[in-house]
């Protein structure tokens, strides 16, 4: 949760969001809320979470990273 008066708490979800819009929202039109939400948890599973690589993540996708960090 966001402390009041602090633009800063939010940035990454934020950024995560704009994403989203830019990549998948933005390029659809979905006729019901359970479309929009079932197009985004697909993203995210199939597309977000494999292929896009992280600068936190060593340049990583967060899958490569579990998957390389779960054997050590």
């Amino acid at each position: 949760m966001s402390r009041k008066g602090n633009c800063y708490d939010n940035a990454c979800i934020e950024s995560f969001h704009s994403i989203i819009k830019k990549e998948l929202i933005h390029h659809q039109n979905y006729k019901t809320r359970n479309e929009a939400m079932f197009s985004i948890v697909e993203y995210i599973l199939t597309f977000y979470n494999s292929k896009i690589a992280h600068s936190t993540l060593n340049y990583m996708s967060p899958i490569a990273f579990k998957k390389k960090y779960a054997t050590k």
